[in-house]
């Protein structure tokens, strides 16, 4: 089992994703990893969440898939049953961080103020989400907290592009971006695979992984 550390960096973006279907899960991620994406957030918020991770986690040996949208402590047994590797929510409770540790889930918590992020650090997180990164602050508001909190790292997601991903990834506080640009809805309607699959290979290629 990988920790949330070694995941975050094994490429310089985690798409964020949901799916209408599972058979559309599948196609997805098998088209996500074609372009070099080894880590997927499949998110439960839809009903085909849990089967299109389980579906995911056996598609190649390097592929790691994570759950996504953990807003319940149930969430956690639910998806580390259905083959999640990590879990990633949009804000943390003492409940749900509780539960990732019954079940063994390594969990990236999403925080949006200060409080949020002393909060996490007290449970003994060292790298969070900060989610929704651009209407929270974006770049200003990661530069701003890489004052009170130096040895902190985030993982940006919400309202980030292929355009602002690079300025995102060179802040010495970022280890990786969270986006939904690489499964445009136009793409996935049309069932255009091959259009994932060169989004997937662009933003692999965006910037190296910080250590």
């Amino acid at each position: 089992m990988k920790t949330v550390s070694e995941i975050v960096r094994l490429g310089p973006v985690i798409p964020v994703l949901a799916f209408e279907s599972v058979e559309q899960g599948e196609n997805v991620s098998r088209a996500l990893h074609a372009g070099g994406v080894k880590v997927l957030e499949i998110t439960l918020r839809t009903s085909a969440g849990l089967e299109a991770i389980e579906r995911a986690s056996h598609l190649a040996d390097d592929i790691v898939v994570g759950v996504g949208t953990i807003t319940k402590p149930e969430h956690c047994g639910q998806a580390k049953k259905a083959g999640a590797q990590f879990g990633v929510s949009p804000g943390l409770t003492r409940d749900i961080h509780q539960a990732a540790l019954d079940c063994g889930l390594p969990l990236l918590p999403g925080v949006m103020t200060p409080t949020d992020i002393i909060q996490a650090m007290e449970f003994g997180y060292e790298i969070v989400k900060l989610f929704p990164a651009q209407q929270a602050g974006g770049l200003a508001m990661l530069q701003a907290l890489n004052g009170p909190f130096p040895g902190l790292k985030f993982c940006p997601t919400g309202g980030i592009t292929a355009e602002t991903a690079p300025s995102f990834l060179a802040l010495p506080n970022v280890v990786c971006v969270g986006g939904s640009w690489l499964t445009p809805k136009a793409a996935l309607a049309a069932q255009n695979w091959e259009e994932v699959t060169r989004l997937a290979r662009a933003a692999s290629t965006l910037a190296p992984t910080r250590t």
